[in-house]
């Protein structure tokens, strides 16, 4: 859609009405037709279900779980891998109106406590490790009540509303349901029931609260809907042209929306087949995956495919199944870009740009979009939504003018849970979610996100925006990841700091890098400080997290590391 009277306002197209529809609705309609189809697959597990062997294993939790006494509005949260479990619970609960918590596996107990006592979450499914994480042992820690509280009742001094664990795997953990056990419970009667208690939902019903990745600090509970999330699910698989012959492979987090509503809700809405890999990210698994099962699309962000093209370097796959998919979570750089299409075969390749709490796409390029446009903007307007560019003073700023990007419509989330003044600074009177993000549309409507405005850094009066310096360092033939922030200086206030990763089997060094941008930026932009690495944090999404960075410098600085 083009902006509206030059000023920086878009609408998105208004022909497809909104589906004012619950997720059991949506669920019953697409079984209805695909009862023999494939719907799932989870390849590490050696999982494979049709749409209907779906539909069945879906009630038989929904129905444990109502033998459980947990009704409608009770939070249930998932602290777990990617598994089948994850994926049944998602399903269960939203076909008996449990709110569902997503819990980042990456959370430590500090995190993990916060996020149940936040929203208050009455059960809890939780697998017993991942990684280095070991689940069962952190609540134990937070809980030594558990070995001795009863199981259908727990009564925990730190946790007071959670009355109820369920473990996945083969343990068995005192005070705790193993979730083969939970389906057992599930009779015949309590299945009959499901019906019943779907009919009674609403579409504006809270159904997920999914909490924002912490990127920048302490997480939020974002309260989405049915029809939040049924309708952005929807958007984005027609606007992949995903359908019943298409195999999406999804090796991104499902507590995450990019895994749980722009893949496996995505697939629902339009009978594709989802097919995860593993229980995480890991290139080769995914490379398997999509050669193996002849994935048409697929799911990452910028640093996953990467990794895949570093591995695709040493071993070529058979990808010609591959048509589209979704890059979201960072820019990627044009040459990255390039081997994708090239190497990967996924011509149809879309950009995504969103928040939690706007379901959460609001602009998504199209398949057919030129390579430029892919790369240097994130697209054009969703259906049904709206945005416009603001000023300091929250006036609409003219086309190709930056300011703070502000969205409106169905996908904007109730509200932070328990949060209403959190809420109220979020989002306005008029309905406007203020994102934070900066961002300028132009004339034909593409959105370029511009950074952060917390990001903003203030180096002798000079206000600088870090993405304007990473996207032209990522410019530098050698540099595979870049990271710009500020760091406090006595004397400049703050001083810019960039972290680089750099390209596969190359090197580069902090004065090339400085040299780099001496020869291309003024000199107020060119970074103090440069450190070289291999690694750096990320959320389990695969987004940089800055304020980890920052940290770490401000620590190297008090230790006469940095000069």
């Amino acid at each position: 859609m083009l902006p509206i009277e030059g000023k920086s306002f878009v609408r998105g197209d208004q022909s497809s009405p909104i589906w004012e529809m619950t997720i059991p609705e949506l669920f019953r309609r697409t079984i209805d037709g695909n009862r023999t189809r494939e719907a799932v697959v989870f390849v590490s597990h050696g999982v494979r279900w049709t749409f209907g062997e779906f539909s069945k294993e879906v009630d038989r939790v929904a129905a444990g779980l109502r033998a459980l006494g947990l009704k409608p509005g009770d939070r249930v949260g998932i602290w777990s891998p990617n598994s089948p479990e994850w994926l049944l619970v998602q399903f269960a609960t939203a076909r008996i109106g449990l709110i569902l918590v997503t819990i980042n596996p990456a959370y430590k107990s500090r995190e993990a406590e916060y996020v149940l006592k936040q929203v208050g979450v009455r059960a809890l499914v939780i697998a017993e490790q991942f990684k280095s994480s070991c689940y069962v042992r952190m609540l134990q820690e937070m809980a030594p009540e558990l070995c001795t509280s009863p199981r259908h009742n727990l009564q925990l001094c730190k946790l007071p509303e959670l009355r109820l664990c369920i473990q996945t795997g083969q343990s068995t953990v005192t005070g705790m349901y193993r979730f083969e056990e939970v389906i057992a419970l599930g009779a015949k009667g309590q299945r009959h029931e499901l019906d019943d208690v779907s009919q009674t939902l609403e579409p504006e019903d809270a159904i997920n609260i999914q909490f924002t990745s912490g990127t920048t600090g302490a997480p939020k509970g974002a309260t989405l809907t049915h029809r939040n999330i049924v309708n952005n699910a929807r958007f984005v698989a027609t606007t992949l042209h995903l359908g019943q012959e298409d195999k999406l492979c999804i090796p991104v987090p499902l507590y995450h929306c990019f895994g749980m509503v722009m893949g496996s809700l995505a697939c629902l809405t339009s009978a594709t087949c989802m097919v995860f890999p593993a229980e995480y990210f890991e290139a080769k698994a995914t490379l398997d995956a999509l050669e193996s099962e002849r994935c048409t699309a697929l799911y990452a962000v910028p640093t996953m495919f990467v990794s895949m093209l570093d591995l695709l370097d040493e071993q070529r796959r058979d990808l010609t199944s591959l048509r589209t998919g979704i890059m979201a979570g960072a820019p990627c750089p044009m040459e990255i870009m390039r081997k994708v299409i090239s190497l990967m075969n996924m011509h149809e390749i879309t950009i995504a740009y969103g928040m939690t709490e706007t379901s959460p796409v609001s602009f998504q390029s199209h398949v057919d979009d030129p390579l430029k446009r892919k790369v240097e903007t994130v697209g054009r307007i969703h259906p049904q939504v709206e945005v416009k560019i603001i000023d300091g003073q929250c006036r609409t700023v003219p086309v190709g003018q930056q300011g703070e990007l502000c969205t409106r419509g169905y996908s904007v989330m109730k509200g932070y849970w328990n949060d209403p003044q959190t809420t109220a600074a979020s989002i306005d009177s008029e309905g406007w979610m203020h994102t934070g993000d900066l961002g300028v549309i132009d004339h034909l409507g593409y959105c370029r996100i511009t950074g952060r405005i917390t990001d903003m850094v203030i180096r002798g009066g000079e206000n600088i925006y870090p993405r304007e310096i990473e996207e032209y360092i990522y410019r530098h033939p050698q540099v595979q990841v870049a990271q710009v922030f500020g760091i406090p200086d006595e004397v400049m206030g703050e001083e810019l700091c960039a972290w680089i990763i750099p390209a596969s089997r190359n090197s580069v060094t902090a004065e090339e890098i400085q040299e780099f941008c001496r020869q291309g930026m003024a000199h107020f932009k060119v970074p103090n400080y440069v450190q070289v690495t291999v690694s750096m944090p990320m959320t389990v999404t695969g987004k940089p997290q800055k304020f980890k960075m920052r940290e770490s410098m401000i620590q190297q600085l008090k230790a006469g590391i940095l000069d």
